[in-house]
Protein backbone atom coordinates (compact mmCIF):
# COMPACT_ATOMS: atom_id res chain seq x y z
CA UNK A 1 0.00 0.00 0.00
CA UNK A 2 2.37 2.28 1.39
CA UNK A 3 4.54 1.59 -2.38
CA UNK A 4 1.50 2.34 -4.15
CA UNK A 5 1.23 5.53 -2.29
CA UNK A 6 4.20 6.84 -2.87
CA UNK A 7 3.85 6.00 -7.12
CA UNK A 8 1.03 8.26 -7.05
CA UNK A 9 2.55 10.76 -4.78
CA UNK A 10 4.94 10.98 -7.64
CA UNK A 11 2.65 11.06 -10.23
CA UNK A 12 0.86 13.72 -8.55
CA UNK A 13 4.38 15.95 -8.51
CA UNK A 14 5.01 15.29 -12.03
CA UNK A 15 2.76 16.35 -13.30
CA UNK A 16 2.77 19.68 -11.32
CA UNK A 17 6.22 19.89 -12.41
CA UNK A 18 5.30 19.61 -16.21
CA UNK A 19 6.03 22.51 -18.19
CA UNK A 20 3.31 24.88 -20.25
CA UNK A 21 2.83 23.59 -23.78
CA UNK A 22 5.40 25.14 -25.83
CA UNK A 23 4.90 23.72 -29.28
CA UNK A 24 1.35 23.08 -28.91
CA UNK A 25 -0.88 26.16 -29.85
CA UNK A 26 -3.53 26.08 -26.81
CA UNK A 27 -6.93 27.43 -27.87
CA UNK A 28 -9.26 28.57 -24.80
CA UNK A 29 -12.83 28.88 -24.87
CA UNK A 30 -15.53 29.75 -22.79
CA UNK A 31 -18.52 28.14 -21.24
CA UNK A 32 -20.87 28.92 -23.55
CA UNK A 33 -22.24 27.79 -26.68
CA UNK A 34 -20.75 30.33 -29.05
CA UNK A 35 -17.21 30.01 -27.59
CA UNK A 36 -17.25 26.44 -27.69
CA UNK A 37 -17.80 26.75 -31.74
CA UNK A 38 -15.53 29.37 -32.16
CA UNK A 39 -12.52 27.28 -30.35
CA UNK A 40 -13.04 24.31 -32.41
CA UNK A 41 -13.06 26.95 -35.75
CA UNK A 42 -9.88 28.15 -34.40
CA UNK A 43 -8.29 24.79 -33.38
CA UNK A 44 -9.40 22.79 -36.59
CA UNK A 45 -7.99 25.43 -38.76
CA UNK A 46 -4.90 26.14 -36.96
CA UNK A 47 -4.58 22.01 -37.28
CA UNK A 48 -5.34 22.10 -41.05
CA UNK A 49 -2.48 24.27 -41.79
CA UNK A 50 0.06 21.77 -39.72
CA UNK A 51 0.18 23.36 -36.49
CA UNK A 52 -0.41 20.81 -33.40
CA UNK A 53 -3.22 22.55 -31.40
CA UNK A 54 -5.57 21.84 -28.91
CA UNK A 55 -8.65 23.32 -27.45
CA UNK A 56 -9.30 23.40 -23.76
CA UNK A 57 -12.97 23.93 -23.71
CA UNK A 58 -15.39 25.52 -21.98
CA UNK A 59 -12.97 27.32 -19.20
CA UNK A 60 -15.54 29.40 -16.93
CA UNK A 61 -16.23 33.01 -17.28
CA UNK A 62 -14.02 36.22 -18.73
CA UNK A 63 -11.95 35.77 -15.17
CA UNK A 64 -11.05 32.52 -15.54
CA UNK A 65 -10.79 32.25 -19.01
CA UNK A 66 -8.34 35.74 -19.39
CA UNK A 67 -6.51 34.63 -16.31
CA UNK A 68 -5.86 31.80 -17.82
CA UNK A 69 -4.32 33.72 -21.00
CA UNK A 70 -2.09 36.06 -19.22
CA UNK A 71 -0.62 33.53 -17.19
CA UNK A 72 0.43 31.55 -20.71
CA UNK A 73 -1.69 28.27 -19.78
CA UNK A 74 -3.68 29.48 -23.42
CA UNK A 75 -2.46 30.84 -26.21
CA UNK A 76 -5.39 32.62 -27.95
CA UNK A 77 -9.28 32.61 -27.10
CA UNK A 78 -12.49 34.26 -28.92
CA UNK A 79 -14.22 37.24 -27.04
CA UNK A 80 -15.54 40.51 -27.95
CA UNK A 81 -14.56 44.15 -27.97
CA UNK A 82 -17.17 45.57 -25.24
CA UNK A 83 -16.08 42.21 -22.62
CA UNK A 84 -12.59 43.58 -23.32
CA UNK A 85 -13.07 47.06 -22.93
CA UNK A 86 -15.57 47.24 -19.91
CA UNK A 87 -14.85 44.00 -18.03
CA UNK A 88 -11.00 43.45 -18.30
CA UNK A 89 -9.49 47.18 -19.10
CA UNK A 90 -12.42 48.85 -17.29
CA UNK A 91 -12.85 51.52 -20.36
CA UNK A 92 -15.87 53.61 -20.93
CA UNK A 93 -17.48 53.85 -24.55
CA UNK A 94 -16.33 51.78 -27.98
CA UNK A 95 -12.62 51.78 -27.62
CA UNK A 96 -11.01 51.22 -31.21
CA UNK A 97 -8.75 48.03 -31.42
CA UNK A 98 -6.19 50.09 -31.72
CA UNK A 99 -6.93 51.43 -28.45
CA UNK A 100 -7.94 48.06 -26.85
CA UNK A 101 -4.35 46.76 -28.34
CA UNK A 102 -2.59 49.64 -26.42
CA UNK A 103 -3.56 49.24 -22.84
CA UNK A 104 -2.79 44.96 -23.72
CA UNK A 105 0.48 45.15 -25.08
CA UNK A 106 2.16 46.01 -21.67
CA UNK A 107 0.71 42.83 -20.50
CA UNK A 108 2.17 40.74 -23.46
CA UNK A 109 -1.66 40.54 -25.16
CA UNK A 110 -3.37 41.57 -28.20
CA UNK A 111 -6.15 41.15 -30.17
CA UNK A 112 -7.30 41.21 -34.17
CA UNK A 113 -8.56 39.19 -36.73
CA UNK A 114 -12.53 40.51 -36.05
CA UNK A 115 -14.55 37.82 -37.49
CA UNK A 116 -17.62 39.49 -38.63
CA UNK A 117 -19.99 39.97 -36.40
CA UNK A 118 -21.27 41.48 -33.46
CA UNK A 119 -23.26 39.42 -30.76
CA UNK A 120 -24.22 42.39 -28.39
CA UNK A 121 -25.81 41.94 -24.67
CA UNK A 122 -29.42 42.62 -24.88
CA UNK A 123 -32.48 42.18 -22.72
CA UNK A 124 -35.29 39.87 -23.93
CA UNK A 125 -39.06 38.97 -22.66
CA UNK A 126 -41.80 36.81 -24.17
CA UNK A 127 -43.29 38.23 -27.52
CA UNK A 128 -47.07 37.97 -25.49
CA UNK A 129 -46.15 39.46 -22.08
CA UNK A 130 -44.20 42.03 -23.57
CA UNK A 131 -46.96 43.22 -26.04
CA UNK A 132 -49.18 43.07 -22.69
CA UNK A 133 -47.72 45.51 -20.95
CA UNK A 134 -46.37 47.58 -23.96
CA UNK A 135 -42.44 47.24 -23.00
CA UNK A 136 -40.42 47.46 -26.65
CA UNK A 137 -37.18 49.35 -24.65
CA UNK A 138 -35.18 49.22 -22.08
CA UNK A 139 -36.55 51.86 -20.49
CA UNK A 140 -40.06 50.58 -20.24
CA UNK A 141 -38.87 48.14 -17.68
CA UNK A 142 -38.38 50.80 -15.26
CA UNK A 143 -42.52 50.87 -15.03
CA UNK A 144 -42.94 47.27 -14.13
CA UNK A 145 -41.39 46.27 -10.73
CA UNK A 146 -42.97 43.29 -10.67
CA UNK A 147 -41.18 41.27 -13.05
CA UNK A 148 -39.25 38.55 -12.57
CA UNK A 149 -35.83 38.29 -13.77
CA UNK A 150 -33.21 35.69 -14.88
CA UNK A 151 -29.85 36.88 -15.22
CA UNK A 152 -27.02 34.92 -15.43
CA UNK A 153 -24.18 34.93 -13.30
CA UNK A 154 -21.59 36.84 -15.31
CA UNK A 155 -24.07 39.10 -16.21
CA UNK A 156 -24.99 39.84 -12.59
CA UNK A 157 -21.41 40.60 -11.44
CA UNK A 158 -19.71 42.83 -14.72
CA UNK A 159 -19.43 45.93 -15.05
CA UNK A 160 -20.77 46.19 -18.95
CA UNK A 161 -23.80 44.12 -17.14
CA UNK A 162 -26.81 44.01 -14.61
CA UNK A 163 -24.80 46.85 -12.06
CA UNK A 164 -24.23 49.45 -14.73
CA UNK A 165 -27.83 48.47 -17.14
CA UNK A 166 -29.62 49.21 -13.36
CA UNK A 167 -28.00 52.60 -12.65
CA UNK A 168 -28.20 53.72 -16.65
CA UNK A 169 -32.04 52.75 -16.43
CA UNK A 170 -32.86 53.63 -13.27
CA UNK A 171 -34.73 50.48 -13.25
CA UNK A 172 -36.15 49.81 -9.62
CA UNK A 173 -36.07 45.78 -9.75
CA UNK A 174 -33.92 44.18 -7.70
CA UNK A 175 -30.79 42.12 -8.24
CA UNK A 176 -31.71 38.38 -9.20
CA UNK A 177 -30.07 35.14 -8.28
CA UNK A 178 -28.10 33.78 -10.84
CA UNK A 179 -29.56 31.58 -13.44
CA UNK A 180 -27.71 29.38 -15.89
CA UNK A 181 -28.11 30.98 -19.38
CA UNK A 182 -28.64 27.42 -21.37
CA UNK A 183 -31.86 27.21 -18.59
CA UNK A 184 -32.78 30.28 -18.43
CA UNK A 185 -34.74 29.95 -21.99
CA UNK A 186 -36.74 27.09 -20.66
CA UNK A 187 -37.55 29.04 -17.64
CA UNK A 188 -38.83 32.02 -19.28
CA UNK A 189 -40.92 29.65 -21.84
CA UNK A 190 -42.29 28.39 -18.83
CA UNK A 191 -43.43 31.36 -17.50
CA UNK A 192 -40.98 31.51 -14.34
CA UNK A 193 -39.12 34.34 -15.35
CA UNK A 194 -40.27 37.33 -17.25
CA UNK A 195 -37.31 39.36 -18.49
CA UNK A 196 -33.18 37.28 -19.42
CA UNK A 197 -30.20 38.53 -20.58
CA UNK A 198 -28.84 37.15 -24.47
CA UNK A 199 -26.28 37.48 -26.77
CA UNK A 200 -27.92 38.46 -30.04
CA UNK A 201 -26.53 35.62 -31.80
CA UNK A 202 -28.40 33.08 -29.93
CA UNK A 203 -30.44 30.53 -31.78
CA UNK A 204 -33.37 30.44 -29.52
CA UNK A 205 -34.26 33.99 -29.89
CA UNK A 206 -37.00 33.90 -32.51
CA UNK A 207 -37.70 29.57 -31.51
CA UNK A 208 -38.95 30.45 -28.06
CA UNK A 209 -40.80 33.60 -29.56
CA UNK A 210 -39.26 36.45 -27.22
CA UNK A 211 -38.81 39.68 -27.81
CA UNK A 212 -35.53 41.98 -27.90
CA UNK A 213 -35.93 45.32 -25.70
CA UNK A 214 -33.99 47.84 -28.00
CA UNK A 215 -31.60 49.64 -25.75
CA UNK A 216 -32.56 53.12 -26.48
CA UNK A 217 -29.65 54.93 -24.30
CA UNK A 218 -27.17 52.91 -25.61
CA UNK A 219 -25.76 51.51 -23.04
CA UNK A 220 -23.91 48.35 -24.27
CA UNK A 221 -20.77 48.96 -25.97
CA UNK A 222 -20.22 47.01 -29.71
CA UNK A 223 -19.46 43.66 -29.38
CA UNK A 224 -17.23 42.90 -32.19
CA UNK A 225 -15.65 38.71 -32.09
CA UNK A 226 -12.16 38.76 -31.91
CA UNK A 227 -9.16 36.58 -31.08
CA UNK A 228 -7.78 37.67 -28.25
CA UNK A 229 -3.90 35.79 -27.72
CA UNK A 230 -0.80 36.23 -26.26
CA UNK A 231 1.90 38.76 -28.30
CA UNK A 232 4.13 36.11 -29.13
CA UNK A 233 1.59 33.43 -31.08
CA UNK A 234 2.38 34.98 -34.50
CA UNK A 235 6.30 34.58 -34.59
CA UNK A 236 5.68 30.86 -32.55
CA UNK A 237 3.11 29.96 -34.84
CA UNK A 238 3.49 31.67 -38.16
CA UNK A 239 2.35 29.28 -40.13
CA UNK A 240 -0.91 28.56 -38.20
CA UNK A 241 -1.05 32.11 -37.96
CA UNK A 242 -1.44 32.94 -41.44
CA UNK A 243 -4.12 30.72 -41.40
CA UNK A 244 -6.06 32.38 -38.43
CA UNK A 245 -6.07 35.39 -40.40
CA UNK A 246 -8.09 34.18 -42.88
CA UNK A 247 -10.84 33.76 -40.50
CA UNK A 248 -11.34 38.02 -40.50
CA UNK A 249 -14.70 39.05 -41.95
CA UNK A 250 -15.90 35.10 -42.75
CA UNK A 251 -18.73 34.61 -39.99
CA UNK A 252 -21.44 37.12 -39.82
CA UNK A 253 -24.08 37.49 -37.78
CA UNK A 254 -26.61 35.22 -39.70
CA UNK A 255 -23.50 32.55 -40.12
CA UNK A 256 -23.06 32.35 -36.22
CA UNK A 257 -26.51 31.89 -35.63
CA UNK A 258 -26.88 28.89 -37.63
CA UNK A 259 -23.78 27.48 -36.09
CA UNK A 260 -25.13 28.28 -32.54
CA UNK A 261 -28.42 26.65 -33.85
CA UNK A 262 -26.94 23.24 -35.37
CA UNK A 263 -25.67 22.92 -32.00
CA UNK A 264 -28.98 24.29 -29.59
CA UNK A 265 -31.59 22.86 -31.87
CA UNK A 266 -30.49 20.36 -33.68
CA UNK A 267 -28.55 18.24 -31.52
CA UNK A 268 -25.03 18.73 -32.92
CA UNK A 269 -21.58 18.52 -31.02
CA UNK A 270 -19.44 21.78 -30.82
CA UNK A 271 -16.83 19.54 -33.25
CA UNK A 272 -20.31 18.91 -35.67
CA UNK A 273 -21.66 22.23 -35.50
CA UNK A 274 -17.81 23.93 -35.89
CA UNK A 275 -17.81 21.79 -38.75
CA UNK A 276 -20.72 23.45 -40.59
CA UNK A 277 -17.62 26.33 -41.08
CA UNK A 278 -15.83 24.29 -43.37
CA UNK A 279 -18.00 23.46 -46.58
CA UNK A 280 -16.24 20.27 -47.84
CA UNK A 281 -16.19 18.63 -44.82
CA UNK A 282 -18.48 15.31 -44.91
CA UNK A 283 -19.00 15.95 -40.87
CA UNK A 284 -20.87 19.22 -41.61
CA UNK A 285 -23.62 16.64 -43.03
CA UNK A 286 -27.03 17.11 -40.63
CA UNK A 287 -26.38 16.01 -36.98
CA UNK A 288 -28.00 12.18 -36.06
CA UNK A 289 -30.24 12.26 -33.07
CA UNK A 290 -28.93 10.04 -30.40
CA UNK A 291 -30.92 8.19 -27.89
CA UNK A 292 -29.74 8.35 -23.99
CA UNK A 293 -27.68 5.09 -23.70
CA UNK A 294 -25.60 6.16 -26.89
CA UNK A 295 -24.79 9.69 -25.09
CA UNK A 296 -24.05 7.68 -21.71
CA UNK A 297 -21.77 5.46 -23.73
CA UNK A 298 -20.40 7.62 -26.53
CA UNK A 299 -16.83 7.35 -28.06
CA UNK A 300 -16.02 9.46 -25.55
CA UNK A 301 -16.77 7.53 -21.98
CA UNK A 302 -13.49 5.85 -22.02
CA UNK A 303 -11.22 8.38 -21.69
CA UNK A 304 -13.54 10.43 -19.35
CA UNK A 305 -13.48 7.52 -17.43
CA UNK A 306 -9.79 7.23 -17.26
CA UNK A 307 -9.20 11.02 -16.39
CA UNK A 308 -11.85 11.04 -14.06
CA UNK A 309 -10.08 8.18 -12.28
CA UNK A 310 -6.37 9.51 -12.63
CA UNK A 311 -8.30 13.32 -10.94
CA UNK A 312 -9.55 11.22 -8.28
CA UNK A 313 -6.89 8.68 -7.03
CA UNK A 314 -3.72 10.72 -7.77
CA UNK A 315 -5.24 13.68 -5.63
CA UNK A 316 -6.30 11.41 -2.74
CA UNK A 317 -3.12 9.24 -2.29
CA UNK A 318 -1.57 12.93 -2.16
CA UNK A 319 -4.15 13.63 0.38
CA UNK A 320 -3.44 10.34 2.16
CA UNK A 321 0.54 10.79 2.39
CA UNK A 322 0.28 14.21 3.60
CA UNK A 323 -2.99 13.86 5.22
CA UNK A 324 -1.87 11.17 8.19
CA UNK A 325 1.16 12.33 9.20
CA UNK A 326 -0.68 15.93 10.02
CA UNK A 327 -3.40 13.79 11.81
CA UNK A 328 -0.65 12.32 13.97
CA UNK A 329 0.78 15.51 14.24
CA UNK A 330 -2.44 16.99 15.57
CA UNK A 331 -2.31 14.31 17.94
CA UNK A 332 0.68 14.25 19.37
CA UNK A 333 0.87 17.94 19.99
CA UNK A 334 -2.66 19.57 20.77
CA UNK A 335 -1.27 23.42 20.47
CA UNK A 336 -0.12 22.59 16.57
CA UNK A 337 -3.20 20.45 16.14
CA UNK A 338 -5.80 22.83 16.22
CA UNK A 339 -4.03 25.35 14.13
CA UNK A 340 -3.37 22.24 11.54
CA UNK A 341 -7.07 21.04 11.85
CA UNK A 342 -8.28 25.02 11.24
CA UNK A 343 -6.83 25.28 8.53
CA UNK A 344 -7.73 22.14 6.34
CA UNK A 345 -11.62 23.47 8.05
CA UNK A 346 -10.75 26.77 6.30
CA UNK A 347 -9.88 25.18 3.05
CA UNK A 348 -12.57 23.44 2.46
CA UNK A 349 -15.16 26.22 2.55
CA UNK A 350 -13.59 28.29 -0.41
CA UNK A 351 -15.68 28.17 -3.34
CA UNK A 352 -14.57 25.28 -5.85
CA UNK A 353 -14.15 27.45 -8.73
CA UNK A 354 -12.31 30.77 -6.98
CA UNK A 355 -10.01 27.94 -5.54
CA UNK A 356 -9.52 27.09 -9.12
CA UNK A 357 -9.12 30.92 -10.71
CA UNK A 358 -6.30 31.27 -7.91
CA UNK A 359 -4.31 28.00 -8.85
CA UNK A 360 -4.25 29.22 -12.38
CA UNK A 361 -2.88 32.17 -11.11
CA UNK A 362 -0.37 30.44 -9.54
CA UNK A 363 1.06 27.61 -11.08
CA UNK A 364 0.42 29.10 -14.68
CA UNK A 365 -1.71 26.11 -16.07
CA UNK A 366 -4.81 24.95 -16.44
CA UNK A 367 -6.13 21.86 -16.91
CA UNK A 368 -4.67 18.77 -14.84
CA UNK A 369 -2.43 20.50 -12.60
CA UNK A 370 -4.88 22.91 -10.88
CA UNK A 371 -7.59 20.48 -10.76
CA UNK A 372 -5.40 17.74 -8.32
CA UNK A 373 -3.79 20.60 -6.24
CA UNK A 374 -7.68 21.78 -5.71
CA UNK A 375 -8.50 17.83 -5.02
CA UNK A 376 -5.97 17.42 -2.64
CA UNK A 377 -6.94 20.29 -0.85
CA UNK A 378 -10.19 19.20 -0.43
CA UNK A 379 -9.79 15.74 0.41
CA UNK A 380 -7.56 16.68 3.37
CA UNK A 381 -10.24 17.64 6.41
CA UNK A 382 -11.52 13.69 6.71
CA UNK A 383 -8.40 12.66 6.46
CA UNK A 384 -6.48 14.25 8.90
CA UNK A 385 -9.70 14.81 11.11
CA UNK A 386 -10.00 11.21 11.25
CA UNK A 387 -6.30 10.09 11.82
CA UNK A 388 -6.52 12.35 14.63
CA UNK A 389 -9.66 11.27 15.92
CA UNK A 390 -8.81 7.70 15.72
CA UNK A 391 -5.52 8.47 17.97
CA UNK A 392 -6.73 10.24 20.36
CA UNK A 393 -9.75 7.91 20.98
CA UNK A 394 -6.82 5.53 22.51
CA UNK A 395 -7.24 4.61 25.53
CA UNK A 396 -5.30 5.21 28.30
CA UNK A 397 -4.58 1.51 29.19
CA UNK A 398 -3.25 0.67 26.17
CA UNK A 399 -1.01 3.32 26.23
CA UNK A 400 0.69 2.83 29.41
CA UNK A 401 0.47 -1.14 28.44
CA UNK A 402 2.84 -0.10 25.32
CA UNK A 403 4.69 1.61 27.71
CA UNK A 404 5.24 -0.77 30.55
CA UNK A 405 6.51 -3.49 27.42
CA UNK A 406 9.61 -0.79 26.87
CA UNK A 407 8.06 -0.06 23.50
CA UNK A 408 10.14 3.73 22.75
CA UNK A 409 7.15 6.46 21.34
CA UNK A 410 7.84 5.74 17.72
CA UNK A 411 6.98 2.02 17.94
CA UNK A 412 3.72 2.29 19.91
CA UNK A 413 2.50 4.94 17.15
CA UNK A 414 3.35 1.90 14.78
CA UNK A 415 2.83 -0.81 16.18
CA UNK A 416 -0.08 0.17 18.94
CA UNK A 417 -1.75 3.49 17.90
CA UNK A 418 -2.17 3.52 14.53
CA UNK A 419 -3.59 -0.27 14.04
CA UNK A 420 -5.93 0.95 16.68
CA UNK A 421 -6.81 4.06 14.66
CA UNK A 422 -7.25 2.34 11.70
CA UNK A 423 -11.03 1.86 11.35
CA UNK A 424 -11.31 5.70 11.84
CA UNK A 425 -8.18 6.54 9.38
CA UNK A 426 -10.21 3.96 6.57
CA UNK A 427 -13.27 5.69 7.23
CA UNK A 428 -11.70 9.53 6.83
CA UNK A 429 -9.93 8.06 3.51
CA UNK A 430 -13.40 6.52 2.20
CA UNK A 431 -15.38 9.61 2.96
CA UNK A 432 -12.51 11.76 1.04
CA UNK A 433 -12.53 9.31 -1.81
CA UNK A 434 -16.30 9.76 -2.55
CA UNK A 435 -16.33 13.23 -1.93
CA UNK A 436 -13.41 13.22 -4.55
CA UNK A 437 -15.56 11.68 -7.04
CA UNK A 438 -18.05 14.43 -6.94
CA UNK A 439 -15.93 17.19 -6.64
CA UNK A 440 -13.88 15.78 -10.06
CA UNK A 441 -16.08 17.07 -12.00
CA UNK A 442 -15.29 20.91 -11.47
CA UNK A 443 -12.23 19.88 -13.06
CA UNK A 444 -13.86 20.38 -16.42
CA UNK A 445 -14.34 24.50 -15.66
CA UNK A 446 -10.48 24.44 -16.35
CA UNK A 447 -10.21 22.22 -19.05
CA UNK A 448 -8.78 18.79 -17.22
CA UNK A 449 -11.46 16.49 -18.59
CA UNK A 450 -13.91 14.16 -16.68
CA UNK A 451 -17.23 13.39 -16.62
CA UNK A 452 -18.17 16.91 -15.49
CA UNK A 453 -16.93 17.94 -19.20
CA UNK A 454 -20.60 16.42 -20.42
CA UNK A 455 -22.42 18.68 -17.57
CA UNK A 456 -20.71 21.55 -18.39
CA UNK A 457 -21.30 20.83 -22.61
CA UNK A 458 -24.84 20.38 -21.19
CA UNK A 459 -25.23 23.08 -19.14
CA UNK A 460 -24.20 25.29 -21.82
CA UNK A 461 -26.95 23.40 -24.44
CA UNK A 462 -29.59 23.02 -21.86
CA UNK A 463 -29.24 19.03 -22.86
CA UNK A 464 -30.57 16.71 -19.93
CA UNK A 465 -29.42 13.70 -21.63
CA UNK A 466 -26.02 14.95 -21.95
CA UNK A 467 -25.79 16.08 -18.25
CA UNK A 468 -27.07 12.90 -16.91
CA UNK A 469 -24.59 11.27 -19.30
CA UNK A 470 -21.81 13.09 -17.22
CA UNK A 471 -23.79 12.87 -13.33
CA UNK A 472 -24.86 9.18 -13.83
CA UNK A 473 -21.40 7.66 -14.13
CA UNK A 474 -19.91 9.96 -11.29
CA UNK A 475 -22.42 8.76 -8.57
CA UNK A 476 -22.03 5.29 -9.81
CA UNK A 477 -18.16 5.62 -9.36
CA UNK A 478 -19.44 7.09 -6.15
CA UNK A 479 -21.01 3.82 -5.08
CA UNK A 480 -18.55 1.95 -6.34
CA UNK A 481 -15.99 3.46 -4.47
CA UNK A 482 -17.60 3.44 -1.39
CA UNK A 483 -18.49 0.19 -1.53
CA UNK A 484 -15.08 -1.06 -2.36
CA UNK A 485 -13.73 0.36 1.12
CA UNK A 486 -16.48 -0.66 2.60
CA UNK A 487 -15.11 -4.21 1.60
CA UNK A 488 -11.98 -2.74 2.98
CA UNK A 489 -12.57 -1.91 6.15
CA UNK A 490 -14.42 -5.82 6.89
CA UNK A 491 -11.11 -7.85 5.95
CA UNK A 492 -8.70 -5.50 7.02
CA UNK A 493 -10.03 -4.22 10.49
CA UNK A 494 -8.24 -5.49 13.49
CA UNK A 495 -11.60 -7.51 14.52
CA UNK A 496 -11.10 -9.37 10.85
CA UNK A 497 -7.69 -10.60 10.99
CA UNK A 498 -8.69 -11.49 14.82
CA UNK A 499 -11.21 -13.88 14.00
CA UNK A 500 -9.10 -14.51 10.64
CA UNK A 501 -6.04 -15.83 13.09
CA UNK A 502 -8.60 -18.03 15.55
CA UNK A 503 -9.51 -19.75 12.46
Amino acid sequence: MIRGVACAVGLFVALSALPALGNTLAVGSKRFTESYILGEIVARTARESGVDAVHKQGLGNTGIVFQALNSGAIDVYPDYTGTIAREILKLDGNPSLEALNAKLAPMGLAAGIPLGFNNSYALAMREDEAAKRGIRTLSDLAAHPDLKLGLSQEFIGRADGWPGLARAYALPHRTPSGLDHGLAYEAIAAGRIDVMDIYSTDAKIERFGLRVLEDDRGFFPRYEAVLVYRADVPARFPQGWAALAKLAGTIDARRMIRLNAAAELQGATFAEAASLYFPADPAALSPVKRSFWQTLFGGDFWKLTREHLLLTFASLAASVAVGIPLGVLAARVPRVGQIVLGIVSVVQTIPSLALLAFLIAITGRIGVVPALIALFLYALLPIVRNTHAGLVGVSRGMRQAAVALGLSAKDRLVSVELPLATPSILAGIKTSAVINVGTATIAAFVGAGGYGERIVQGLALNDSALMLAGALPAAALALLVQWSFDAAERRFSPLARAQAAGR
